[in-house]
Order: structure tokens, then C-alpha cells, then sequence
């Protein structure tokens, strides 16, 4: 009897005091885990037709208009709900809330640019009877990856006469994809020797896209002439377009639903696009908040957050201002400075989800695993925390009590183990403002592969905690 006494303390001890590591599906009723099924299906959706930055800041606009966003600087009558976008490429929304802006305001700050081949400024050559495309790599990629897979080419060209037009080919199975041609087996001793950081060169990610020969058979490079001319008859564009284009080779497959049971979800562009569709669709289901609630979606953050659509240009404090001037408070710097030092954010990104077939990188005790909700990450950088942002103790646990108090699944995780190596998000520059920030988002899988990997368990929490956080 004694000893059964004491299994029990020690049983209530337990509960009292350790930190339950529950699966969100077990604490899901059958209405939520039916919604969740739906709402992955919708978010596959936006990653099949969002998968450059401009196609993700346009998709967004279309529903938040939708919704009766109105851009803050139109002059139209509104209902509190305002956008700004700035060059097709970075895109901020708010609902405005009861209190006044000089109470705080809640920021969600997503990404979404995503690692990608860039077409050079003069990419079009012909060699050897076929005619290819020269890229530059952007972000963090494992350059094999992008090697002997179909792709497909997105992009905007600015033509001669300032005239636009979009690009987009092999993103429908009924298209013609392109690809990366690979050294065959039987060729490939040395290649095989080398490190797989270099036996892909950058100067070899070479985009096969033509075969066939201009009619005229006296002409110079009759390939590459017969890739202009059907360009050309397509899109009326010429070969001097391409200096003034933004295009971007990704990945032709589409998005899936991935296991037997379908729990997990495959695809391009969920580092950090998972973020920014659970981020924007908790603000358009935000009505009248509290405090005013933004979501804003960054450019440039896989190459540094440099540039004038990333977080370190002033997109965000020239919104805030305009909504300071919307609501009646002096857009001045200083209000400006009060605006964010009492306001809070979350820097939404996704995390490294423990994948046990690599055991060796990650610290099993500190590691996101996937079906446990949104990773609270309360700090980044590398190493020795180098180039970090690490959220204050008070602050983390405002975040942790208001998902306790509203029932959003979260976890706590790092990157992998201290010295493996390590990376940032948008936080640091939220940071600098003096606004309160805590990295959170979902753990995802082969992260910045073409195909990452993510659960629709996580997905779903993360939507229900950026729901939270802006009605707080």
C-alpha cells in the first residue's frame, strides 16, 4: 500500500511539474480534425499558384480585397481594414483595433521569397545544337538538388516601351517543363570524389530550353534565334528584355498531400509561405481587435533581408505612420518610437523539425518535431548566438501564457546543435525598432529543398495561434 502511495505522489508530481510533450492530433475533436483537413487543402492551393514573391503578394491582395482591405494611401472610405504594398514584392495589411496606436499594436512578420534559381541578365546562349539559360542561385540551396528535375520559369519583364508583361511556363502538367541536365553514372569517377558542395559548380546550373533549329539554315545560332522567336510570338519580348526581367526558375511539381494517411504535406516554398498563409488568413477571420493587428509579408529575407521589400527597409514604419495620420495620432517619429516600444510581435518562421534519419545535427532535447504544434524559438543566430535575436524571458512568457490560456499546441526548439551550424529569420531587424519579438512557426522538413515537408497538424496550430495573438 505504501508503495502504491507513493507511485501516485510521484505520478501528480510528474504532471505538476514536467512539461507534457502532447500530439495535437490527440487533443483535436473530430469537427477540428475535419477543418484541418480543408484548411490544408486551401493552403496547398495557394502554394501551387504563389510561387514566386509576386505571385504570393498578389494572391494575398485578391482575397484581403475580398475581405474589404483598402490601400491606405487610395483615399477610399473603409471599414479599418488597410493595405500597403510596395513594388509587387512586400505587402503589409491591418486591421485597426479599439485602443489607440500609441498602446501597442500585434505584428505577424513573414517572408516570401524562398531559395530559387534567378535567370542572369544575359542568360540566353546556344552550345552544341541546344540552347540553355544561364542562373544565379538565391539563398541557401543545395545546388544538386535543383539537377535533373523539372522546372518551371516564372517571372516580369519589363519590355522596351515600359510595358509589363508576366511570365509563366511548366507549372501546368499540359506546359513543357525545363531542367537541369545531369552527368551520367558512367562518366562521373571524378565527380563522384569531390564534396557535394562542389561537384555542382554555380556556372553548370545551366537550364536546358531548346532543341530546334530556326527554318533558315544560312542564320547564326538558329536554336537560340527559334527560342527568341517563339518568346517573342508568346510574349513580345527580345533578348535585351532579359536586363530588365525579374525571372525565377522553381520547381514544375506541384504540392501534395504526403503519407498513406496524408497527415503531411509536400512541396516548393513552405520556408517560409506556410507562415505567411496562416499569418494572413488568421487576420482576414480578425475583426475589431483590441489592439491594431498587422500581418506583413517581407522580401529579400533569404539573401540577408537586403533591399527596399525586405524588413530592413522602412516599408513597415511608413505604414505605421500612415495608420498614426488614419487614426488621429500625430505621425511623428517619436510617436512613432512610443507605436512599437509598446507593441508586440512574432516573427513567424519556420523551424528544423527533428528528422531522425540525421540524429547526428540535432539536440534531441531542444528540437521541434513535427505534429506538436508552433515552435516557439526564443532564439536564432549561430554558434555563440552570433547575429541573433534572443527574446527576452518576460516576453516569452506573455507568448507561452496566451497560447496556454487559448489551447494553441506550441513546442520549444533551436536549430539543430550549437556549433552544426544555425540561422536567422526577419526577428533581429523587428528587434531594432524596440518592438517586443519571439521567433515561432512550424517545424518543417528538408528545409530549402525543393520539396520540404510539413504537417498539417503544425499548419493548423500555427493559423489558431497568429488568431490568438492578434485578437490579444
Amino acid at each position: 500500500m505504501p508503495e502504491r502511495k507513493t507511485l501516485k505522489k510521484a505520478e501528480e508530481l510528474k504532471k505538476k511539474l514536467l512539461k507534457e510533450q502532447i500530439r495535437t492530433w490527440d487533443t483535436l475533436t473530430a469537427k477540428d480534425k475535419k477543418s484541418i483537413l480543408a484548411y490544408a487543402d486551401h493552403y496547398r492551393a495557394f502554394l501551387q499558384q504563389a510561387p514566386t514573391e509576386r505571385r504570393a503578394v498578389k494572391f494575398i491582395l485578391e482575397k484581403a480585397a475580398g475581405k474589404g482591405f483598402v490601400r491606405i494611401d487610395s483615399g477610399k472610405k473603409h471599414s479599418g481594414k488597410l493595405y500597403l504594398e510596395s513594388r509587387g514584392k512586400i505587402l503589409a495589411l491591418a486591421v485597426i483595433g479599439k485602443k489607440p496606436l500609441a498602446d501597442g499594436i500585434r505584428i505577424v512578420a513573414s517572408h516570401i521569397d524562398c531559395p530559387r534559381l534567378d535567370l542572369k541578365t544575359n542568360p540566353l546562349y546556344e552550345d552544341s545544337g541546344l540552347a540553355f539559360l544561364k542562373t544565379h542561385y538565391y539563398g541557401g540551396i543545395k545546388k544538386f538538388h535543383w539537377v535533373a528535375r523539372p522546372l518551371a520559369i516564372c517571372g516580369t519583364v519589363i519590355r522596351r516601351d515600359g510595358s509589363v508583361v508576366e511570365i509563366s511556363m511548366g507549372l501546368d502538367p499540359a506546359e513543357p517543363a525545363f531542367t537541369i541536365t545531369d552527368l551520367l553514372p558512367h562518366l562521373s569517377r571524378k565527380q563522384m570524389e569531390q564534396k557535394a558542395s562542389e561537384f555542382m559548380p554555380a556556372e553548370n546550373l545551366n537550364i536546358l530550353v531548346g532543341g530546334f533549329p530556326y527554318p533558315e539554315k544560312e542564320v547564326e545560332e538558329r536554336i537560340k534565334l527559334a527560342v527568341l522567336d517563339l518568346l517573342h510570338t508568346r510574349y513580345k519580348i527580345t533578348e535585351e528584355d532579359f536586363t530588365t526581367a525579374e525571372i525565377q526558375m522553381v520547381p514544375a511539381e506541384p504540392p501534395r498531400d504526403l503519407g498513406f494517411d496524408r497527415a503531411l504535406i509536400g512541396g516548393y516554398g513552405q520556408d517560409d509561405r506556410i507562415c505567411a498563409y496562416a499569418s494572413f488568413t488568421a487576420l482576414l477571420e480578425t475583426a475589431t481587435p483590441e489592439h491594431t493587428a498587422i500581418a506583413i509579408f517581407y522580401d529579400k529575407e533569404e539573401i540577408g533581408s537586403e533591399g527596399n521589400t525586405s524588413a530592413r527597409s522602412s516599408v513597415l514604419e511608413l505604414f505605421l505612420m500612415d495608420l498614426m495620420a488614419e487614426t488621429g495620432m500625430e505621425p511623428t517619429t517619436r510617436n512613432l518610437h512610443t507605436v512599437l516600444f509598446n507593441g508586440k510581435a512574432l516573427s513567424a518562421d519556420v523551424a528544423a523539425g527533428l528528422d531522425p534519419t540525421y540524429p547526428d545535427v540535432y539536440e534531441k532535447r531542444n528540437s521541434a518535431r513535427l505534429g506538436h504544434g508552433i515552435n516557439l524559438k526564443k532564439y536564432t543566430g549561430s554558434g555563440g548566438k552570433y547575429s541573433a535575436s534572443d527574446a527576452n524571458a518576460e516576453y516569452v512568457a506573455w507568448v507561452r501564457k496566451l497560447f496556454n490560456d487559448n489551447g494553441v499546441a506550441w513546442q520549444a526548439g533551436g536549430m539543430g546543435k550549437v556549433d552544426e551550424g544555425g540561422g536567422g529569420t526577419v526577428a533581429k531587424y523587428l528587434a531594432n525598432t524596440g518592438i517586443d519579438v519571439v521567433d515561432c512557426g512550424p517545424p518543417v522538413l528538408g528545409m530549402h529543398s525543393p520539396f520540404e515537408v510539413s504537417s498539417k497538424e503544425d499548419l493548423w496550430s500555427c493559423n489558431k495561434a497568429f488568431k490568438v495573438f492578434f485578437r490579444s
